[in-house]
């Protein structure tokens, strides 16, 4: 790639202005497969619920970067030694964290590509743009592996409070509407120092830390977890999967060049260090939203009944239940009266009638911890340092129970 010595500055609605601060950063952004997540959405089809939520994985990526680089400034300013090469794989790695997100985010992790996670793209993207960099991006790849010594690098990247997460929280509750997820990631940054190598965050930001895990665990009920954007995800894994089931059948179906490829053929991990990669690189939501526009009128009903519900929101009907008994007594009957109505064989009303699961868990014992620097130099838990808020029901994960089928089911 030619390289540029232009430096930008974007105006972001959440933070003001940010920059991209070498050219080095300056062209992964511009290379095409970073500019594909200008379409691809950050949170899905929750526009299907909440209208403004049409952001994408570029900003969130960009602002990301933004935070990264006032993480950085505070923790020099405190005495943290970080040099420049450092200092360039943090932003590298942050920035390309999501850039193996397929269409929809995570739609296509769970239908038409399976067993390849994003985060195994986001690596296979990232070694492919270091041999066109000519290995400019071997630190950043170790720090996003975990696999550099430093290990409040990687905490940075990935962790229970990472950079990752300040920006999602904040970004998606601007675009959706949704106040109580609305952090102060500014006061969490200004928070954080390094002992002994590992993040950790000084003991006055215990207040903005329990904010931070209560608005969380707030956004995954009241927007990620919202029954109609879950029915709506998983209209849309099933639509696929019927998309790619006829494909292997031999039924001709419209779709992008890219698209086809993976209705075409069964890719897994080992396929997409190759040809798989390429194909991948062209996909965005567009795609799925052009298909789903031609597959509303195909000849198949599952194929074109589903495809109508995103097209048109007019979803599946969703009864979410705390117990799994209450989920087992309305699936017992449902599957029969839904196969006799609509004239589905055993097989096929599964793409009509099914159940599932909405899992929350707000804080987790089993990952690394968030430290608190105490004013004693002694570093422990947040759990054992909060006294505002009682914090330990938000390790305790939450499961509901979801069952999904078509409105119509009943009615004589």
């Amino acid at each position: 790639m030619v390289p540029s010595n232009k430096l930008t500055i974007l105006n972001d609605p959440i933070y003001g202005f940010i920059s991209i601060p070498n050219p080095l950063l300056y062209n992964l952004v511009q290379h095409p497969y970073f500019q594909r997540l200008r379409r691809i959405s950050q949170m899905g089809v929750s526009y299907l619920v909440f209208p403004g939520a049409h952001h994408t994985r570029f900003h969130h990526a960009l602002g990301c970067m933004h935070l990264m680089q006032k993480a950085v400034q505070v923790l020099r300013f405190k005495g943290v030694e970080i040099s420049e090469e450092e200092e360039n794989a943090l932003y590298i790695a942050i920035l390309l964290h999501d850039i193996g997100h397929g269409p929809f985010s995570h739609a296509m992790e769970h239908s038409i590509v399976e067993g390849v996670h994003h985060e195994s793209i986001s690596l296979i993207f990232m070694n492919k743009l270091n041999n066109e960099f000519d290995g400019k991006l071997d630190l950043a790849i170790q720090v996003f592996k975990g696999e550099y010594p430093r290990r409040f690098m990687y905490q940075l990247i990935s962790s229970q409070l990472d950079m990752d997460r300040l920006d999602y929280l904040k970004r998606d509750s601007f675009y959706s509407g949704v106040v109580e997820g609305n952090i102060n990631s500014e006061r969490l940054i200004q928070m954080l120092n390094v002992v002994d190598d590992k993040l950790v965050v000084e003991e006055k930001g215990v207040y903005s830390v329990e904010m931070f895990l209560i608005a969380r665990r707030l956004m995954y009920w009241q927007a990620y977890l919202h029954k109609t954007s879950v029915c709506a995800e998983l209209i849309l894994v099933r639509v696929l999967k019927r998309a790619k089931e006829l494909s292997c059948q031999g039924v001709q179906l419209w779709a992008s060049e890219s698209l086809l490829y993976f209705l075409d053929n069964q890719v897994n991990a080992k396929e997409f260090e190759e040809k798989a990669l390429e194909y991948f690189a062209l996909l965005d939501d567009s795609d799925i939203m052009g298909a789903l526009k031609s597959w509303q009128f195909h000849d198949d009903f599952i194929l074109s009944t589903l495809s109508k519900m995103i097209v048109n929101r007019d979803l599946l009907k969703i009864e979410v239940y705390n117990k799994k008994e209450e989920r087992l007594s309305k699936m017992a009957d449902l599957k029969k009266v839904v196969a006799k109505r609509f004239d589905l064989d055993e097989r096929k009303v599964n793409y009509f009638a099914f159940d599932g699961k909405l899992r929350n868990l707000g804080y987790s014992k089993d990952k690394e911890p968030i430290m608190i620097l105490k004013k004693n130099g002694s570093v422990i838990d947040i759990l054992k340092v909060s006294d505002h808020l009682n914090l330990k029901p938000l390790t305790k994960e939450v499961t509901k129970y979801l069952v999904c089928y078509p409105k119509n089911t009943f009615e004589s």
